[in-house]
């Protein structure tokens, strides 16, 4: 895909990460929506996949270590052909294949089961390892929240990763600022989270989290850094791109219900509709 490509992509995954919760009435939509254009930049062609054999054993994988943001995995997936657009209307149902938070055990295309913050991270690690061993030169990209970096697990791993000298994985701190229950600098600030990475001698970058083509030189950069992990610092708005999301002061989770739930749908189909009908390069 081109860059005017991977933004459609990002686009419909908003779309469908909206209207999966808006089915439900609720869910965790802000921190879905903040890393749609990471998601549409790695499923868009970068990463080594194949919808039709989910489980190839030379594929590189994606663990979502803030597995609440599986909706917007999900709508990636589907988009792809993973499996049926029509199971993303039954998002945390009985009996779905689609849960609230990642389950490999259920959902075609999750390489890691995810939702207990910081363990992500460690399972993460061992596929890279495990990637290394066998030589055939996949990748693991790994998404963690920057309220998920207050667990300890995060930095136990990051001391880990550098000294096995793991250049195959690749961390993104979706750094939008805001957590379960507050901001981050009120429950636990992290300070320069950039910084600290460095400090345990990680490749790192900071970069817009919203923009398509900065994130894909971003990685592009860390595939080139070698004998380190990277770590791409995502500067992310919480709700990103969905106007009246991004408004709610506390949008982790969220109740998406009548007027407001078919707002953020038709905010999103216009802005669908305006990459479809824009010129390449335009």
């Amino acid at each position: 895909m081109n860059i005017r490509e991977i933004e459609i992509f990002a686009a419909r995954i908003r779309l469908e990460t909206v209207r999966q919760i808006g089915v439900r009435g609720f869910g965790h939509l802000g921190g879905a929506l903040s890393v749609a254009d990471t998601l549409a930049v790695l499923y868009g062609g970068l990463m080594r996949i194949d919808p039709a054999n989910p489980g190839w054993d030379k594929r590189d994988k994606l663990v979502m270590s803030k597995g609440h943001a599986g909706p917007a995995v999900y709508s990636a997936l589907a988009i792809l052909g993973y499996f049926p657009m029509e199971w993303l209307a039954t998002l945390n149902q009985p009996g779905t294949r689609l849960p609230s938070h990642c389950d490999m055990r259920l959902t075609p295309g999750i390489d890691m089961t995810t939702g207990s913050l910081g363990q992500g991270v460690s399972t993460a690690i061992g596929l890279a390892l495990a990637q290394r061993m066998d030589g055939h030169g996949a990748r693991t990209y790994l998404v963690v929240g920057d309220g998920e970096c207050n667990e300890g697990q995060v930095w136990e791993g990051a001391l880990f990763a550098r000294q096995q000298k793991l250049d195959n994985l690749t961390m993104f701190i979706d750094n939008n600022g805001k957590q379960l229950d507050g901001t981050t600098k009120e429950v636990m600030d992290m300070g320069d989270i950039a910084a600290k990475f460095a400090a345990f001698g990680w490749n790192v970058q900071t970069i817009d989290g919203g923009d398509a083509a900065v994130i894909l030189q971003a990685v592009n950069a860390a595939h080139a850094a070698s004998g380190v992990p990277s770590c791409i610092v995502l500067n992310t708005v919480k709700g990103a791109k969905v106007s009246i999301i991004e408004k709610i002061e506390l949008n982790h989770h969220i109740q998406l219900e009548g007027e407001m739930r078919d707002s953020a749908v038709r905010e999103c189909e216009e802005a669908l509709e305006i990459l479809l009908n824009s010129k390449e390069g335009a």
